[in-house]
């Protein structure tokens, strides 16, 4: 395939592939921002995609709406379709993370979440500059680092239509962005484990450690709570949420929790309720004495009881902690995700904390 020419029209960037030697009539592509009218289409692209364990099928535009344009800091000149003969054949989202106290954005640190191309329409050189234009919007908010595939804390869009429990970068499965990336100068800068439990088959853990927390602890649920700032109400504040804590009895302190939610629609299309896990944590004056395992020995009991088959948890590939943890209750890796990083020599002295922040 022959290198198109890509011509900007004002701001509206237009490609022209050039046609095969054998063919007289152009494909014209045009890239603009999002419409009103824009939802249903977007639908069908989704729709056309190959089946992926990790990609809610079939969409619709009110789901799209639920889980996207709704969304307080949505952005229509992020998002970005593709039309051939005003048809939208393709899209592309980009967007940014919060702040450090979660009150606003933070357009310093920007992502590809998410692109699409309908099924038959195809073309790296289409691909390439969706992806390309992703990088340009971002650029022009301030984002000196850009990444590809929605990862926390720039995971406030998709969640429950793709990835699972949290959103895990860019799925295995999903070559078409992991091969743009490749070919626009990324490096692979993370990757994540996507881990389930069958709750059929889990046992709760039993030892003298166990019952000597149960007598030292106190354990909690708060059903749908509060969110803690302006960020986490982005992300998560639509969702029907369980948080769980351990409480030391002698003081009364926070000392381990973690959150579930219903990982709707996405597990519906698996045919299997799924509960998904995301912040556990423990104090550090309590690591090593078995507070996480107890916490969610007592959490899963309780979430079974209620019809809960699966349990899903994700975590970076190197946590070997983590991934002991989860190992030891029983969980299994299902699939993978990655996280990637623009090289460019704009973004070279960016801080590593920056790139912590996203992947630690």
């Amino acid at each position: 395939m022959r290198k198109p020419a890509i011509i900007v029209i004002g701001s509206v960037p237009a490609i022209f592939p050039l046609p095969p030697p054998d063919t007289t009539v152009k494909s014209v592509y045009q890239l603009r921002s999002f419409r009103n009218t824009d939802p249903p289409h977007l639908a069908e692209i989704w729709r056309s995609q190959p089946p992926q364990r990790g990609v809610l099928q079939p969409i619709s535009a009110p789901i799209l709406e639920f889980a996207v344009f709704s969304k307080a800091h949505f952005d229509r000149e992020g998002l970005i379709i593709a039309t051939k003969d005003g048809l939208p054949v393709g899209f592309v989202h980009a967007g940014f993370g919060p702040n450090d106290d979660g009150t606003g954005l933070d357009t310093s640190m920007g992502t590809t979440h998410l692109l699409m191309i309908r099924s038959g329409y195809e073309d790296e050189a289409l691909v390439d500059a969706l992806l390309e234009a992703s990088e340009d919007y971002l650029r022009s908010a301030g984002a000196t680092v850009i990444y590809a595939g929605g990862v926390k804390p720039l995971n406030s869009f998709y969640l429950g239509l793709y990835g699972g429990s949290e959103i895990p970068g860019v799925l295995e499965s999903n070559r078409l962005l992991r091969d743009a990336c490749l070919r626009r100068n990324y490096s692979e800068c993370g990757q994540i484990s996507i881990l389930q439990c069958d709750l059929v088959r889990f046992r709760l853990p039993v030892s003298r450690k166990v019952r000597q927390l149960g007598r030292q602890t106190r354990f909690e649920e708060t059903v749908d709570p509060l969110s803690c700032n302006w960020w986490e109400a982005c992300v998560w504040g639509s969702q029907q949420r369980d948080r769980f804590r351990l409480y030391d009895k002698s003081s009364g302190k926070v000392i381990a929790s973690a959150s579930f939610w219903d990982v709707q629609p996405l597990s519906a299309c698996w045919g299997i309720c799924t509960a998904g896990m995301f912040d556990l944590q423990v104090d550090l004056g309590w690591r090593r004495q078995g507070c996480a395992s107890y916490l969610l020995g007592e959490a899963f009991r309780l979430l079974r009881r209620r019809g809960v088959a699966t349990i899903e948890a994700q975590t970076m590939s190197t946590n070997e902690a983590a991934l002991g943890l989860y190992g030891s209750l029983g969980f299994t890796e299902v699939d993978h995700g990655f996280v990637f990083r623009k090289n460019a020599v704009q973004f070279s002295n960016s801080p590593d904390s920056m790139l912590s922040s996203v992947v630690g």
